[in-house]
């Protein structure tokens, strides 16, 4: 057994959370699918109306963020877990940005295809972060009133839950943005 599965097969918790990622991952799987099955009937709207430079900056915050909770945990530090908060949260702002310009310009769910099914793969991963956000939040709270009441499974969970989060972007990234204009 290496030292990094040795936590998890220790802590229920963690086994839990890894369960729970692994059935998340099956879920975006088919969304990732279904967005690549049509991804052919939209893809001249997506060339045109995608910002792929804005997002990609964007983007850059959020695995940034993956290396911030790296360090996170491995220090109990609240000042890194409080900067992942900020990457992610600057993450959220430029999606929102994407989707205000995007709503603006007449793309929207229910629009045409591309639209549905745009809004609906990035629209399950914002939500995400925004789970994450909240449980990166929760975190810092707790490990500020309490600090030696906080566990390493809280901070090895969500610090889990928030891998994933970019693990799900860079996938959705990639066929995304970088399909459509680099495929």
């Amino acid at each position: 057994m290496s030292a990094s599965t040795a936590p998890m097969r220790r802590d229920p918790n963690l086994v839990g959370v890894g369960l729970f990622i692994a059935s998340e991952s099956l879920f975006f799987l088919g969304v990732v699918i279904a967005y690549g099955v049509f991804r052919e009937q939209g893809l001249a709207t997506a060339k045109a109306q995608l910002d792929l430079g804005r997002t990609a900056i964007f983007s850059a915050l959020l695995f940034a963020s993956s290396g911030t909770i790296a360090r996170a945990v491995a220090t109990r530090s609240r000042a890194w877990l409080g900067l992942t908060i900020a990457l992610g949260t600057a993450f959220l702002v430029g999606q929102g940005l994407e989707y205000s310009r995007l709503l603006g310009a007449g793309l929207r769910p229910g629009s045409e295809l591309f639209g549905t099914t745009f809004f609906t793969l990035t629209g399950l991963h914002a939500l995400h972060v925004f789970v994450g956000l909240v449980l990166l939040s929760t975190l810092l709270a707790a490990s500020t009133a309490r600090r030696s009441r906080v566990g390493a499974s809280a901070w090895d969970g969500i610090a889990m839950y928030w891998h994933f989060v970019d693990a799900v972007w860079v996938v959705v990234f990639s066929v995304v943005y970088l399909g459509t204009f680099v495929g």
